[in-house]
């Protein structure tokens, strides 16, 4: 016997639980069933009344998965979570553990579906003044989800903004609060939300003078933040020029940054130490160990790894968090993607040597973690004189520089690494010079950018490879 069901449109939890209920206990398998959703239903299409039905003994995480799945918009959803209702009782009670069953694998997409979309609406939308109602000011919002989320969406706006009166119009329908009462009403049009706000031209301002154009990845960012959502962003309107002059401001940051005087550091202390003149890699080592660090909060110096007379030296940054509290170079997320790199590029890492330009790791501390900061270019300069030595005592015949600290600190020059990227001269040096990214730049990329980046990384430690046989041929 077959049974057609009829939803209202949208996220029809309620409806969907009353017909699965009611479907259950009729004994109605999922392929008997036709589902229908809208404000007219289909001819012989009945809504489901629960009355009677016991509730189902769903396990939580099934209950959880139809909460979020019912706001998708394919239409399919409802035929689909009946399906995983009906095996669940009959004896799959742990279906959802199987990632690899094409249903569960489906269901799961649509969940994580769900889960972005509310998640660019609690980032994206903008509400704009729309006058006052009484004694309290009024706002309004546009916003063109993807899913059925406005139900799902509109507590969080009601926590963030309870003192003022506001709505949030969308295609599929609206909220609108008061200060005491959410309630939602039928669709919106873009032309009833304001176009503009007198808070904008303050809000870009500030947004223009926090953009850091040495982070600048359009690819990146329109991840992130999709173009379809800047015409609702007053923001947006500057990102294009704000993209264009990244280039000239991050040269005037590196020209700035260049001039500053060091600090901590006096001119007589480098005198100093290059006094000592250590007359070999385990004396220089010991003197970095007894030096005071240069950036507060370091457990300890990390000096480099690897043996006298490695044909290759790789040199990244700095220490991680894992390197700082271990004492060796590279062993920390970045370290192991640098490791798997170079077996797939055909190069022993036993046999390379790998340091960093500075010695210490500088940081700050949110919480219980440790992030890392950027050391700046007196920084660099002021561990320059290790790393000079260093590499006089390991003798490489190629030295890749990892990331532009690295070549900063090799030629004293800030150069754009996917400009110079390759073969490099390092004017006064007794080795080769080779110029690529630091592993942990492939980290931070999108998800979706990290196998490219990573296949043209191996690429590069193939050439490697092959500019080291060359210069010891």
């Amino acid at each position: 016997m077959r049974r057609a069901v009829h939803l209202a449109p949208g996220a029809d939890l309620a409806g969907f639980r009353a017909a699965a209920r009611r479907l259950a206990a009729d004994d109605i398998p999922p392929e008997a069933v036709t589902w229908t959703q809208g404000d007219a239903p289909a001819l012989f299409a009945d809504r489901e009344d629960a009355a009677g039905a016991a509730p189902l003994p769903l396990p939580r995480p099934v209950a959880e998965l139809i909460a979020g799945v019912v706001q998708h918009r394919d239409p399919e959803r409802f035929a689909l979570l009946y399906g995983l209702i009906w095996r669940v009782l009959r004896g799959e009670r742990h279906l959802l553990e199987v990632a690899s069953d094409p249903l569960v694998h489906r269901l799961a997409r649509m969940r994580k579906a769900v889960a972005r979309d509310l998640h660019k609406m609690h980032a994206f939308l903008r509400f704009r003044r729309a006058g006052a109602a009484g004694a309290r000011e009024r706002f309004v919002a546009w916003f063109e989800p993807d899913h059925h989320i406005l139900a799902a969406a509109a507590p969080f706006f009601v926590e963030r903004f309870p003192s003022f009166d506001w709505a949030i119009l969308t295609p599929d329908g609206s909220a609108h609060w008061d200060g005491s009462r959410l309630d939602f009403g039928p669709p919106g049009r873009r032309e009833d939300a304001p176009a503009s706000d007198p808070f904008e031209a303050g809000w870009c301002a500030y947004y223009a003078s926090t953009f850091n154009p040495a982070r600048t990845n359009p690819a990146a960012m329109r991840a992130e933040m999709p173009k379809k959502y800047w015409r609702n962003l007053p923001e947006a309107a500057a990102i294009p020029l704000l993209v264009r002059g990244a280039s000239a401001r991050v040269a005037e940051m590196i020209e700035r940054e260049a001039q500053a005087p060091l600090k901590r550091v006096p001119a007589r202390a480098l005198a100093a130490m290059s006094a000592q003149e250590p007359a070999s890699l385990s004396d220089l080592n010991a003197l970095i160990r007894r030096s005071e660090p240069l950036v507060p909060g370091a457990t300890q110096a990390v000096p480099g790894e690897g043996p006298i007379g490695a044909p290759i030296a790789f040199v990244g940054e700095q220490p991680g968090d894992q390197e700082d509290r271990q004492g060796r170079p590279f062993v920390g997320p970045a370290g192991q993607l640098l490791s798997r790199a170079l077996a797939e590029a055909g190069l022993d890492r036993a046999q390379a040597y790998l340091t960093n330009a500075v010695k210490h790791f500088k940081f700050e501390e949110r919480g219980k973690r440790r992030i890392h900061q950027k050391p700046s270019a007196g920084e660099v300069a002021h561990y320059r004189w290790w790393l000079d030595r260093e590499l006089g005592f390991v003798g490489p015949r190629l030295v890749v520089a990892l990331g532009a600290t690295a070549v900063l600190a090799l030629t004293g020059r800030s150069v754009p690494i996917t400009r110079a990227r390759g073969p490099a001269r390092f004017d006064g040096k007794p080795y080769q010079g080779f110029i690529t990214v630091h592993p942990s730049y492939l980290l931070r990329l999108p998800e979706a950018a990290q196998t490219d980046a990573y296949g043209q990384f191996v690429d590069d430690l193939r050439r490697v490879r092959a500019l080291a046989e060359e210069v010891r041929g």
